[in-house]
């Protein structure tokens, strides 16, 4: 079935929007006060930006393919796997979709918002920052990260195996997304997906949240300029293989 323009954009919005309620959200239940789940840990995190993933990409990976990364689609585009006229809109929906889902977080969570004085606590529910405080490191983790995550989805997704049966595959790259939380997450957050992280920031400076801080603008071309870069070599390298 082919879908049309609108219909595919759709899918990106909304995917981009379930990622961001799964990922951030997990990441609100761990850090901000008062919540079920305040202190549940990382595995907590991981679980939320993996399903996060998985869940999208069994939803809508048949309509659009379920880029819901602007990262994902310009690098498919620049490797010859994507038409570029699809490539704008498809970004426009992804960072409108990743506003969005950051917005229900922010709603849902707004009384644990309210009692959190911890800066940090309360950016890291937005957006990225290196835990070193190194932009060196911090580029070098997102670039690697979404090397390796755009490398396995492409893989997972476009082998025959992937393609004989979605659902499995769309659970595969679930996992690697899980695992790359887990292994390489601990640097960064980590981003992997310049919408996940440029449109929460944004929201993070606007929105009227006692006690947020700054919103670290200076370095927040980090995450969106190393996940582009790494996934535009992680689909050559695909490309290169496959």
């Amino acid at each position: 079935v082919e879908y049309s323009t609108f219909v595919k954009l759709a899918a990106e919005f909304f995917g981009t929007a379930i990622l961001m309620i799964f990922g951030n959200g997990a990441v609100a239940n761990v850090e901000l006060k008062n919540t079920k789940g305040h202190h549940a840990g990382w595995l907590n995190i991981a679980m939320g930006y993996g399903f996060g993933v998985m869940i999208p990409v069994l939803m809508f990976g048949a309509v659009s393919g379920a880029h819901i990364n602007p990262a994902m689609t310009i690098a498919q585009a620049v490797n010859g796997l994507f038409d570029w006229s699809l490539v704008l809109p498809y970004i426009i929906a992804q960072l409108l979709g990743a506003a969005a889902g950051q917005l229900v977080v922010y709603i849902t969570y707004y009384p644990h918002y309210k009692d959190t004085e911890n800066a940090n606590a309360i950016l890291g529910t937005f957006c990225t920052t290196d835990a070193h405080n190194d932009r060196i490191n911090y580029f070098v983790n997102e670039f690697f990260g979404t090397l390796v995550l755009v490398f396995g989805a492409l893989c997972c997704l476009s082998m025959p195996w992937g393609e004989a049966d979605h659902a499995a595959a769309s659970i595969v790259v679930g996992f690697i997304v899980w695992g790359l939380v887990t292994s390489m997450g601990g640097p960064t957050g980590p981003g992997l997906n310049p919408a996940r992280d440029l449109m929460p920031r944004l929201l993070h400076a606007i929105l009227p949240i006692p006690s947020k801080g700054s919103s670290r603008w200076g370095e927040a071309w980090i995450p969106v300029v190393a996940p582009i870069l790494g996934a535009i070599v992680g689909a050559f390298v695909f490309k290169l293989f496959a």
